[in-house]
């Protein structure tokens, strides 16, 4: 019995000395931070996304109580109205910004590209591209895993099992580009959402000439300078056999959208175009 009561009071002289040296070493190796950071943090998602292009919200907010000005440093998740909050907190001005989303540029569904083989192995994009081709033709094209869909900290995307493609959900994506970075094959775009969510962009990444492009997927862009020549606004650029549009010259115009032999040109979220209406033909006796 003594044997366990010494015991017990052996453990505790030693709990309470190394309490007491953890409490002397805290106090004297403390940091002080500065009180906005919590401010600042407590306003962010926390979701650590990286869109900043800080390794998390708390860093986030520490460059922000730390900088001089705020140019350069956007939360994307949490909008203009966050980071004029955040400016007020650290005193400095906040630049306005469009809020953005990810835009897929590729539209080569099942059913509109051939399929020449079957992976097997690790289910996951980084993996299939490593091999140096997909499962379809296409060089540039999706393949379909939906490694940008496990790497969404918003779920703002997921899985078409018709298409085979992956689909942003309008309503939940912040435009953080996490998506982007997960993609291997570089064909996830951030662009700005547009007035009312109306945006013109081309879904195509193949680089391929026309005929090669057509014969990998039916809506491939083809570089035939169609949508180039009908552009008045200079948003269109054509590089490596594919067309590019220019988010922040385009006007939404939507006529190289009605030009595009290949539908590969889409319009999001625009009211429905009405049909012209049919003249009258009088009848005559």
């Amino acid at each position: 019995m003594n044997i366990i009561v010494t015991s017990i009071i052996v453990l505790g002289i030693i709990g309470i000395v190394g309490a007491s040296v953890l409490y002397l070493v805290a106090k004297r190796f403390y940091v002080h931070e500065d009180p906005r950071i919590d401010q600042v943090e407590a306003l962010l998602p926390g979701a650590n996304c990286g869109g900043c292009g800080r390794s998390g919200c708390r860093d986030f907010a520490a460059a922000c109580v730390c900088a001089d000005t705020l140019d350069g440093l956007v939360c994307p998740a949490s909008g203009s109205a966050i980071m004029k909050q955040i400016g007020a907190i650290v005193g400095l001005a906040a630049a306005e910004t469009k809020p953005k989303i990810a835009v897929l540029k590729c539209n080569g569904t099942c059913d509109l590209r051939p399929r020449l083989a079957r992976f097997e192995g690790a289910p996951t994009c980084a993996v299939l591209a490593s091999l140096g081709s997909g499962e379809s033709p296409c060089p540039n094209g999706c393949l379909g895993c939906g490694d940008c869909v496990e790497a969404c900290p918003y779920g703002a995307m997921q899985m078409n099992l018709e298409t085979g493609l992956p689909e942003v959900l309008e309503d939940k994506c912040v435009g953080c580009g996490a998506c982007v970075k997960a993609c291997p094959r570089s064909i996830i775009e951030l662009r700005n959402k547009g007035p009312r969510g109306m945006r013109v962009y081309v879904a195509c990444s193949n680089k391929e000439k026309g005929a090669l492009a057509m014969k990998a997927c039916k809506v491939a862009c083809i570089g035939c300078s169609k949508c180039l020549k009908e552009c008045t606004h200079d948003a269109i650029t054509i590089a490596n056999n594919l067309s590019y549009i220019d988010y922040e010259k385009c006007k939404l115009c939507r006529k190289c959208v009605d030009v595009c032999p290949t539908h590969a040109i889409h319009a999001v979220n625009f009211p429905v175009k009405k049909a012209p209406a049919k003249e009258k033909v009088e009848e005559t006796a």
